[in-house]
């Protein structure tokens, strides 16, 4: 039934800050949208949405995969600082992995993104917990 992983959409409030996370991620931009009327209005399951979609595709991934960043012009969304507790339901994080864990969170860290803890060696990898914008947590993890 299911193949692999397509994409994930993420509502941010700060799309220029959250485009800058994820290119240093290594995404690039492929599409810059605005969507809004009837239709989509009734498949997001949101009133008179008005929002910009960017998708985002990560180099050199096969299969393709994206990150699509949804920013709503309406309604308001305001960021909510308790995403950060991962003891909740719902939702808990994204990992990727890397081929050095030390070296990417040396090149994340040096422009600006903040490791959540230390890396941690944990079922044959090594692990570690960044943040970025909008209080999304992403985790790295190295193969050992």
């Amino acid at each position: 039934m299911l193949m692999h992983p397509d994409h994930v959409t993420i509502v941010v409030t700060d799309l220029q800050e959250s485009l800058k996370f994820f290119q240093l991620l290594n995404f690039e931009l492929e599409v810059t949208d605005l969507i809004s009327g009837e239709k989509i209005s009734k498949y997001l399951q949101v009133e008179d949405v008005e929002a910009d979609h960017l998708t985002l595709v990560l180099k050199n991934s096969n299969p393709r995969f994206e990150i699509q960043l949804l920013h709503y012009r309406n309604p308001t969304v305001r960021s909510d600082p308790s995403i950060l507790n991962l003891a909740r339901p719902g939702y808990n994080h994204l990992c990727f992995t890397v081929d050095d864990i030390q070296k990417t969170l040396n090149f994340l860290t040096e422009n600006g993104i903040r490791a959540r803890g230390e890396i941690l060696e944990y079922q044959k990898r090594k692990l570690v917990y960044i943040e970025g914008p909008e209080y999304i947590t992403i985790e790295l993890a190295e193969w050992l």
